[in-house]
């Protein structure tokens, strides 16, 4: 921190003359003027990305593990096995989260997933039902997201301006819709393909190629989806500045 340091002069009152009694000792290591300039401030945490709500890199690898180990042990030992070893992964990686108290939420969010399909696959007899949530789940998301958009209520723009606390004043500006617009509709195109392509797959009761698919069409087409919503809300915010319809930041 930048030490203060006052200046008495001879025959003037301290109080006369502030600029002339306060000398700023600026900082000559550029290592301490830089972490002067990127601390937080005391109490205000780092707000978490995206990445850190999903469990950061390794959450993204976990997240894939009982898909794979499904596949791999459905092809070794069959359906049963295939939906033990799944499960018990899935309660594996959940215990090893909250043991490093980790957040809950993609924690016991993925051993529900998994339960899920592997109960309606056990109930079924078949291992391509395993999928068949997630095929529909897309399928779902398709529709909302492209319905979003005819209703001029673009959910990519909802959803961020929601999470960020910035309200609808971007619904006031048409061509910050249509940013938004583009963003949802990206989505759209994201969740429908990941729909035709396993559906297609889920017809042929191709497993292994399914499991391929939900791994290759799951975050990796996700992550370009949110590259496209992060333009849109920095394209937006830019123009809602020009435009005065949100204060611009102070540096």
């Amino acid at each position: 921190m930048p030490s203060c340091h006052l200046v008495a002069h001879r025959g003037r009152s301290p109080t006369t003359n502030p600029e002339e009694l306060i000398t700023m000792q600026t900082p000559t290591d550029p290592h301490q003027a830089t972490a002067m300039r990127t601390e937080p401030a005391p109490g205000q945490p780092r707000k978490p990305t995206m990445l850190d709500q999903a469990g950061g890199t390794k959450g993204l690898v976990y997240s894939a593990l009982p898909a794979v180990v499904f596949v791999i042990a459905n092809n070794a030992k069959g359906l049963r096995a295939a939906i033990v070893c799944a499960v018990a992964v899935a309660v594996a990686i959940a215990v090893e989260r909250l043991a490093r108290k980790e957040s809950l939420q993609p924690a016991l969010g993925g051993l529900f997933g998994v339960a899920i399909a592997a109960g309606i696959s056990w109930y079924t007899g078949s291992a391509r039902d395993y999928f068949l949530i997630g095929i529909w789940t897309s399928l779902a998301g398709a529709i909302v997201f492209l319905a979003s958009v005819l209703a001029r209520w673009p959910l990519a723009g909802v959803l961020w301006n929601a999470a960020t606390g910035k309200g609808n004043a971007w619904r006031q500006d048409a061509r910050s819709r249509l940013y938004y617009d583009i963003a949802t509709l990206t989505l759209t195109a994201i969740f429908a393909a990941r729909f035709i392509v396993q559906q297609w797959l889920y017809d042929a009761d191709d497993v292994d190629s399914l499991g391929f698919a939900k791994i290759a069409m799951g975050y990796p087409l996700l992550a370009v989806g949110l590259l496209v919503l992060a333009w849109a809300a920095r394209a937006s915010d830019k123009r809602l500045k020009t435009l005065g319809l949100v204060p611009a930041q102070r540096g």
